[in-house]
């Protein structure tokens, strides 16, 4: 049978705000995306996500939805999108977008109407509740918000306090009301009918709560939006799958689990009839270290691979510091890191400027305007060397990342030995070898090396691939058996040798067999 396309796939995540910029206001928009997909279909990009571009008050920017079925003016318009869409479908790349279904904007009309009153037809429509004493003496629960705060906001109108596992502008949907499934629903269809590919699932986790609302545990350092867990959600998921699942296409369901655990995430994939793919994020917060990303892999290998579900792999976001920084800052690791991320079995996701190398840029307080403090992971993309760096008109809404005068698309496409063109490299043999697209995974031992080298094997049929990466910047001696040339190299100087067995510091390489 043919695989479903997202399981080949290699996506690319856009920020729209700091992508790229058709209006010279300084803020990225989907006709500055639409300009710019030569620019992926040169790398070889199979698909795209695209965080929230609907209409928005912006408090935690776009993540607070006030019409899951418009386009904020600040990205442009519906039409604008179809192009956008109907371009990137030209050039054979799928299009996925963010969807939150967990909380809306306070000022979407649903909770407008809402808060109105206690008999409001959608009171029910999000998550209302007395507190333990009078009035608003005391709250529900000790829950704590992602931002910082309690999870809950007392409205004096109405005299109840309303849940909000974020922001307080982000009063969470009460999913077990049957109405709200309908209407949610409905959200997807739009843009479904539209022929979006799929959807990125914001905040899968928190989608329903437990209904007595109990304290969390003395002590507790995360928020509750990080330990939320609830059976319930999964019913709610497999309604969801049931949509995709319900037009052609292979449209598919990405959910953000945001619970640092690779086995509870498992479970979000229920028995192939919740999530086609979920994130894990437990190799976020795993070191540059070879044993770090060894226990990473064989976990998701263990808990994945028993269901029969495909891992996803990500090194960098819009919530987390570019992983460039996170490993110390040389573009050595970042180098091999691409070649990690990309070789490995499941879904790749790249995050926008990670082909350049870019690093976390440096917000002064009078820039900083994320609640969340994630500023840094969020900058522009730089596409020249200009002064405004491929941008016209207004400054950016974020500072630059370092060194964006040199490390910027037109430089480094000029450079074949640049870190874009390694990204380029390792794509291309994606493309050419089933074994790294939906191959097997099986562990190498490599010798004296193995507690600085990672390596391991990707197979399908008779097609073999080898990944090697050095996590020190000590030169390594590799045991492998058999002969090998180096088809991509992250340090852009052995491809096309036979593979002698040994690794620079930092170096990462991919071999195929001999011939």
């Amino acid at each position: 049978m043919a695989q479903p396309w997202w399981k080949s796939a290699v996506f690319y995540q856009i920020y729209p705000r700091s992508f790229a910029d058709s209006g010279g206001d300084g803020v990225g928009d989907l006709e500055g995306i639409r300009s710019r997909l030569d620019h992926l279909g040169w790398m070889g990009i199979d698909a795209i996500w695209i965080c929230p571009f609907y209409r928005s008050p912006m408090t935690d920017f776009g993540y607070d939805v006030a019409d899951y079925c418009d386009v904020d003016p600040l990205f442009g318009t519906l039409e604008d999108f179809d192009r956008l869409l109907a371009d990137a479908h030209a050039r054979g790349m799928k299009v996925i977008v963010d969807w939150v279904p967990n909380h809306t904007s306070d000022q979407h009309p649903w909770f407008v109407e809402s808060r109105s009153s206690r008999q409001s037809a959608k009171r029910d429509w999000y998550l209302w509740h007395d507190g333990p004493g009078t009035g608003n003496e005391g709250r529900p629960n000790n829950w704590k918000a992602a931002f910082g705060g309690d999870t809950w906001t007392w409205d004096d109108a109405t005299a109840q306090w309303y849940l909000h596992l974020f922001l307080p502008t982000q009063p969470d949907l009460n999913w077990r009301n049957p109405e709200v499934e309908v209407a949610m629903h409905d959200t997807l269809r739009f843009w479904l009918d539209r022929g979006v590919d799929g959807f990125r699932v914001d905040v899968v986790q928190g989608l329903t709560k437990d209904p007595a609302f109990p304290d969390d545990p003395p002590g507790q350092v995360l928020p509750h939006a990080g330990v939320n867990d609830c059976d319930d959600t999964h019913a709610v998921l497999r309604g969801l799958r049931r949509l995709a699942d319900s037009y052609e296409g292979d449209r598919m369901l990405v959910g953000e689990v945001y619970l640092l655990s690779t086995a509870t995430v498992a479970k979000y994939f229920g028995n192939d009839d919740e999530l086609h793919l979920a994130f894990d994020f437990t190799p976020l917060y795993a070191p540059w270290d070879a044993d770090a990303w060894r226990l990473r892999i064989d976990e998701a290998e263990r808990e994945l691979g028993s269901l029969g579900a495909w891992p996803t792999w990500t090194l960098s976001n819009h919530d987390n510091p570019r992983h460039r920084t996170r490993y110390g800052g040389t573009e050595g690791r970042a180098r091999a890191a691409a070649l990690l991320l990309l070789t490995l079995r499941g879904a790749p996701f790249v995050y926008y400027g990670e082909e350049l190398g870019l690093e976390e840029a440096t917000v002064v307080p009078s820039r900083v305007v994320d609640p969340g403090g994630r500023d840094g992971c969020r900058a522009p993309m730089p596409w020249d060397g200009s002064a405004g760096h491929g941008w016209s008109g207004a400054e950016p809404w974020l500072p630059w990342s370092p060194d964006p005068e040199t490390r910027n698309v037109e430089a480094l496409r000029a450079d074949e030995s640049s870190i874009l063109h390694v990204y380029r490299r390792v794509l291309a043999a994606r493309r050419t070898s089933p074994a790294l697209r939906t191959g097997g995974y099986r562990a190498l031992e490599v010798g004296p090396a193995a507690r600085t080298v990672l390596g391991y094997e990707r197979t399908a049929d008779d097609d073999r691939r080898v990944a090697l990466v050095n996590f020190t910047a000590d030169p390594a001696e590799v045991a492998l058996a058999g002969h090998w040339t180096v088809e991509v190299d992250s340090e852009s100087t052995a491809e096309g040798t036979p593979f002698a067995g040994r690794l620079g510091g930092d170096q990462a390489v991919l071999l195929s067999p001999a011939e």
